[in-house]
């Protein structure tokens, strides 16, 4: 048995069809579910995965899989999920319908960061030595057309921001910060504790904790620069307008972006704070920019 510790994680969830042609003719469906990995910890996972029979994809049998997921994690001590994270916004209502029927919350979230590198991982390993697999991407983005974003509310702006970086090795000792709200992930063991990690500081004198609420139930998923703009995106496919930036501005912006994939792995961050020299935080979210969002 697992300690009580692993019980009671959130589980991301992928139900899609694979680059794999069965004898049918019919490319072959998946279901794959893993917990969220705690930003501090063994990194012990539980898995789960299920092929489902093309002529039965629907409904009632995510909701049996489902069934059997449950019921796999409680046999090795995890328990039931706290939350269940659906990536794909074209199986949104299909993945709600079926965890409704376990009263399952599902959160319609791209903040799935163990199940794409999974995902990755078995893209590259696991699909190329079956029969019939098609080489070529694993799937396409969950949104091919991005929507233009909307600015942020005023409830959700802050006084003043300011583009910031902080060391890995700072940001391995996040759990122990003082902050309200958060959104942590792990940082990878191979990523250099001087690695610089670039992120977005917001201040607001007077609701920071109100700001911070409110993004925290955003699911922040990612920072990204769209022309001259600084975008954050959430959800499954929410982007919100942070700033117009100046040419300058943008282009260093873009640079570090570019390092962070390259060095770090995409790591991110957000930090909600009373002004620079306060040591709390009303809100700190890791993120992480992947390609397959």
């Amino acid at each position: 048995m697992r300690s009580p510790a692993k019980t009671g994680t959130d589980w991301e969830l992928d139900f899609y069809s694979r680059p794999i042609l069965q004898e049918d003719g019919r490319k072959r469906w998946e279901l794959l579910i893993t917990t969220t990995p705690p930003a501090f910890g063994d990194g012990s996972l539980f898995q789960f995965v299920r092929c489902c029979p093309s002529g039965e994809v629907n409904s009632l049998w995510l909701a049996a899989a489902l069934n059997e997921a449950v019921a796999d994690a409680e046999s090795q001590g995890w328990g039931r999920p706290l939350r269940l994270r659906c990536w794909r916004s074209s199986m949104r209502t299909m993945v709600q319908r079926a965890a409704a029927e376990l009263d399952l919350e599902m959160i319609a979230s791209r903040r799935t960061y163990a199940l794409l590198d999974w995902l990755t991982e078995r893209e590259q390993l696991v699909y190329p030595q079956e029969k019939g697999f098609m080489a070529g991407p694993l799937a396409p983005p969950p949104a091919t057309v991005p929507a233009p974003p909307v600015p942020l509310p005023e409830a959700a702006q802050g006084d003043a921001w300011s583009w910031a970086a902080l060391p890995a090795g700072l940001l391995r000792e996040a759990k122990s910060w003082p902050m309200d709200f958060s959104g942590l992930i792990p940082v990878p063991d191979d990523i250099d504790d001087d690695a610089s990690v670039p992120g977005l500081r917001l201040f607001s004198q007077s609701r920071a904790l109100a700001v911070a609420g409110w993004l925290g139930g955003l699911e922040p998923v990612r920072l990204m620069l769209d022309r001259r703009q600084l975008v954050l995106e959430a959800g499954q496919d929410d982007r919100w307008l942070v700033s117009d930036l100046e040419a300058n501005a943008a282009n260093d912006i873009d640079m570090a972006f570019t390092k962070a994939r390259e060095q770090v792995k995409g790591l991110q961050f957000i930090a909600i704070q009373t002004n620079p020299e306060e040591q709390s935080f009303a809100g700190f979210w890791m993120m992480r920019d992947v390609p397959m969002l």
